[in-house]
């Protein structure tokens, strides 16, 4: 039989020990990543004279035709902040408004060639971990961009 105190006290699990150290280190490098990431990429998207979140959005579409609401969920923001958005890189040529193919009352946003070439420009313009990961071999790289993934999954 136990002890009063180890009676009382629940058994560590690895989610309600706290984080070693290394653990740590790494939450907090990743938060200098995604800091720096953002700072980068607002730099970019003011140099197409964007906003950070109109930016968001293209580099979405110029991977494929979106509905807004979609575009809304992947952005966590509302509908009608995606209409905006949409209409602002529509009226600049970057964005238009299509039938969605299988459903004809669903519109979709798909960026233009300008558009598209806008996002790759802004995805060229993040410099700031080419020459780090250029520097790893490429086992290290699949390695990291296996444990982010992993990452990413444990949602």
């Amino acid at each position: 039989m136990g002890t009063l105190e180890s009676m009382a006290t629940p058994p560590h699990t690895a989610s309600s020990r706290r984080p070693d150290a290394l653990t740590l280190e790494v939450v907090e490098l990743i938060g200098s990543v995604v800091a720096r990431y953002h700072e980068e990429y607002e730099e970019a998207a003011a140099g197409h004279a964007l906003t950070g979140a109109q930016a968001r959005l293209l580099s979405l579409l110029s991977l494929e035709p979106l509905p807004m609401r979609k575009l809304a969920q992947r952005l966590k923001c509302e509908p009608s902040n995606v209409t905006g958005i949409v209409d602002r890189l529509e009226s600049r040529g970057l964005a238009e408004r299509r039938p969605d193919p299988a459903d004809r009352r669903v519109k979709l946003a798909a960026a233009t060639a300008e558009g598209r070439r806008v996002a790759r420009s802004l995805q060229e313009s993040l410099r700031f971990a080419r020459e780090p990961l250029a520097g790893l071999s490429e086992g290290e790289r699949v390695a990291l961009r296996d444990a982010l993934r992993r990452m990413l999954e444990a949602d």
